[in-house]
C-alpha cells in the first residue's frame, strides 16, 4: 500500500489554546515569528509533524485565531483533512470560534474533533456542562456530532486521548492526493544564503521529485526543484497532504510571492473569472449587492474581484446555494471544486464561499437559462464535462483539454478507455460522435457543390478545408478527409466517389448540339464561343463549359478560344504520321493537312507540348 500523508488543522478563538495544544502534541512551538512571541498570538501558519509510521505521516497546522489575520487563517486550512476545534472550557464558544466553523464549511471541511482546552481553569463539576455548551452551540453545523476530547495542554491531561483520537479518525480516511498533477499554493516565500529562493506550502495534490522542472504560475515562470524539504528534513519527494520546502532554480524571491502555485504541468488554469456556487454565512450584517466588491481566498491567494448574480440583484439572507460568477481583478490559479471563501473588504465581513464550478467563466445573460447551464455544468460527469468543451472546440491537445476542463490526468485517461474516444495525430482528442458529424457535414458539403458545380470533378482541398473553418480544426478536418470511404482525392480535388462530372441536365442539348457543330467544322473551325453563341449557352457559363470540354478530353486547344474536336484533333495526327517519315517540314504539314498557316503553327506546336514532336531547326522529329 502507498504511504498517505494527511495534514490536521488547528483552528479556534484567540487565546483558546491551539498553540499550546500543538506544542504538547509535537513538542514544536509554532509561534516561530518574534512579534507572535510578543504579542502571544499567531499571525502566520505554524506547521509541526504530528505522527509517523510506515503507512501514514500526519502533519498540524496552528492557523491564526485573531480577527485581523482570517487571511493567514483561510490560507492555513486550505488543504487539511481534518480540523480540530479548540475551544477554552472557561470561555466556550466564542464569535471567532463561529466564524472559523463557517469558513471550514465553506472550505469542505467536515471531519473534526472538539478539544475542550483549559479544564484545569474549571471545576471538575463543570466540564460536563461545558461540554454541553458546546455539543448545543455546534448543533446544526458541520462539527454537530463531533467527538469531544477534554484537554489540559500544560498538565498533559487528555494529550495522548486525543492525539490516539487523531491518529485513529486519520488512518480510516480516505485521500486522493497522491494522484492528480502536483499542485502546491506558496505561502511563504524566503531566500536562504548559499541556496536561493525557498518556497513552502501544503501539497494540494501529486507528487514532486528533486531535481524535475517546475512553473510558477500565474507568472508561468520556469523553474525546477533543487532541494525538497518535508519538515526540516531532506526529502527526494514530496507527496499530496505533506508540508514542504523547495529550493528553486534560477528565480529570484521577488519573483514570486505568497498566492503564486508552483505545478509541474502548465496546463493548469490561469482565470480572472470563475463560476461558482456560493453559500452565504447565516447572520449576515450587511447586504450582498450585484457587482458587490469583494474579497477572494482560494488556496493561499487573496484578490480583489465583483460577484455577479444571473437571478437577483441582492441577498442578504438565503439558506439555498446560489449559482454566480466572480469576476477578478488579478488571475488566479484555480481548477473545479477547489474552495473559495469571500469576504467583505470594508467593514470586515465573511460573507460565504463555496465551490468552482468551472474555471473558464465565461459572460453570460441574466436569466434562469443561465443558472440552468450553471447546474448542468457542476452535476456533469467527468465525459460529460469533456463533450461540453468539445462542442466548442471539437478537437483539443491533452494539455489544452485538462485545462479547459480541470480534469486531473487520472481521470482524463478513465475517459478516454472509453471506445467512443479518439486520438489521433499524437496528441489531438476528440469524440467519435464529433468525427461522425463532421463526416456528414463533409459529405453534404460535396453533394453541395456538385449540385452546384457538376461539370467540376470535385472541390479543391485546401478551399473545403477554408469553408470548413473555423468551425472545425484543420488537423481533425486532414484527419477524418483521410479515413472517409465515400469521397475519393485526384491531386489537390476531393469528390463523391460515385460522382462522375456531367453537363448540368437542362444544358445537356444545347452543350451536345456546340460539340457536334464543332466537329463538323473539322480542322478549319472558328473561336469556341460562336459555337457555344449559336446554341445560346450564357456568355457568363462558358468558361466552365470549355474547362468541362478539357478535363473530360472532348477538345483539344491549338491558341487562344480555338479548339478543335477530340476525334478531328486524333484524326489529324493519325494522318500525319502516316504521311510522314522520321523528319517533316512545316510545308509538309501544311499539304498533308490541308491547312493554312494559321491552323498547322498551332497544331504542330500542341504536339510539342504533348512531348510528341521535337522542332529541330526547320523541321520536327518524332518522338519515339
Amino acid at each position: 500500500m502507498d504511504k498517505r500523508f494527511y495534514t490536521i488543522g488547528m483552528a479556534g478563538h484567540i487565546d483558546h489554546g491551539k498553540t499550546t495544544l500543538t506544542k504538547a502534541l509535537t513538542n514544536v512551538d509554532t509561534d516561530r515569528l518574534k512579534e507572535e512571541k510578543e504579542r502571544e498570538i499567531s499571525i502566520e501558519p505554524g506547521f509541526a509533524s504530528l505522527y509517523e509510521d510506515d503507512q501514514i505521516q500526519i502533519s498540524v497546522v496552528d492557523v491564526p485565531g485573531h480577527e485581523r489575520f482570517i487571511r493567514q487563517m483561510i490560507a492555513g486550512v486550505a488543504g487539511i483533512d481534518l480540523v480540530v476545534l479548540v475551544v477554552a472550557a472557561d470561555e466556550g464558544v466564542m464569535p471567532q470560534t463561529k466564524e472559523h466553523l463557517e469558513i471550514l464549511s465553506f472550505l469542505g471541511i467536515t471531519s473534526g474533533i472538539i478539544a475542550l482546552t483549559k479544564i484545569d481553569r474549571v471545576e471538575k463539576e463543570l466540564h460536563e456542562l461545558a461540554r454541553e455548551e458546546i455539543t448545543e452551540e455546534l448543533f446544526g453545523t458541520v462539527f454537530e456530532g463531533a467527538p469531544i476530547v477534554l484537554v489540559d495542554s500544560l498538565s498533559g491531561k487528555g494529550v495522548e486521548e486525543i492525539k490516539t483520537l487523531i491518529i485513529r479518525t486519520i488512518e480510516k480516511a480516505e485521500t486522493t492526493r497522491i494522484q492528480g498533477d502536483f499542485r502546491l499554493p506558496i505561502d511563504q516565500v524566503f531566500t536562504v544564503k548559499g541556496q536561493g529562493t525557498v518556497v513552502r506550502g501544503t501539497v494540494y495534490e501529486g507528487m514532486v521529485e528533486e531535481g524535475e522542472a517546475l512553473y510558477v504560475l500565474p507568472s508561468g515562470f520556469e523553474t525546477r526543484a533543487r532541494q525538497i524539504q518535508v519538515h526540516l528534513k531532506e526529502a527526494n519527494t514530496a507527496n499530496g497532504g505533506q508540508r514542504a520546502a523547495i529550493n528553486l532554480s534560477s528565480l529570484a524571491k521577488n519573483q514570486i510571492k505568497r498566492g503564486d502555485v508552483l505545478v509541474k504541468s502548465p496546463h493548469f488554469t490561469v482565470t480572472k473569472t470563475v463560476d461558482v456556487t456560493l453559500h452565504l454565512v447565516q447572520d449576515l450584517q450587511y447586504e450582498v449587492k450585484q457587482r458587490m466588491t469583494v474579497k477572494v481566498h482560494t488556496g493561499t491567494a487573496e484578490v480583489m474581484g465583483r460577484i455577479v448574480f444571473f437571478d437577483r440583484n441582492d441577498v442578504i439572507t438565503t439558506e439555498e446555494e446560489i449559482y454566480c460568477q466572480l469576476r477578478l481583478e488579478e488571475p488566479i490559479v484555480t481548477k473545479r471544486n477547489d474552495r473559495f471563501i469571500i469576504r467583505r473588504p470594508t467593514p470586515h465581513e465573511t460573507i460565504g464561499g463555496g465551490e468552482i464550478i468551472d474555471p473558464n467563466g465565461a459572460k453570460y445573460k441574466f436569466g434562469k437559462e443561465t443558472i440552468s447551464k450553471l447546474k448542468a455544468k457542476r452535476e456533469g460527469t467527468a465525459e460529460e464535462r469533456l463533450i461540453r468543451v468539445l462542442q466548442n472546440w471539437k478537437v483539443g491537445s491533452r494539455e489544452e483539454i485538462l485545462q479547459k476542463t480541470s480534469l486531473s490526468s487520472e481521470e482524463l485517461d478513465l475517459v478516454l478507455c472509453r471506445e467512443d474516444w479518439i486520438t489521433f495525430s499524437g496528441t489531438k482528442i476528440t469524440h467519435s460522435s464529433l468525427v461522425s458529424e463532421l463526416h456528414t457535414y463533409i459529405s453534404k458539403k460535396l453533394e453541395d457543390f456538385h449540385n452546384k458545380e457538376s461539370m467540376k470533378y470535385g472541390i479543391n482541398k485546401a478551399e473545403l478545408i477554408q469553408t470548413l473553418q473555423p468551425g472545425w480544426n484543420k488537423e481533425m478536418i486532414e484527419y477524418v478527409l483521410s479515413r472517409g470511404m465515400e469521397w475519393k482525392q485526384e491531386g489537390p480535388t476531393i469528390s463523391q466517389k460515385n460522382f462522375t462530372p456531367h453537363v448540368p441536365p437542362q444544358w445537356k442539348k444545347r452543350s451536345d448540339n456546340s460539340l457536334l457543330s464543332l466537329k463538323k467544322s473539322g480542322r478549319k473551325v472558328e473561336s469556341i464561343d460562336v459555337y457555344l453563341d449559336k446554341e445560346g449557352i450564357p456568355k457568363d457559363l462558358q468558361s466552365a463549359f470549355i474547362h468541362f470540354y478539357r478535363e473530360q478530353k472532348m477538345i483539344v486547344g491549338l491558341e487562344g478560344t480555338v479548339f478543335w474536336h477530340r476525334e478531328v484533333f486524333d484524326d489529324a495526327l493519325k494522318t500525319l504520321i502516316d504521311q510522314t517519315k522520321e523528319t517533316f517540314s512545316i510545308g509538309e504539314a501544311k499539304e498533308i493537312l490541308g491547312l493554312s498557316r494559321k491552323y498547322v503553327i498551332p497544331f504542330l506546336e500542341s504536339l510539342d507540348k504533348r512531348g510528341l514532336t521535337l522542332r529541330d531547326g526547320g523541321e520536327r522529329r518524332w518522338k519515339t
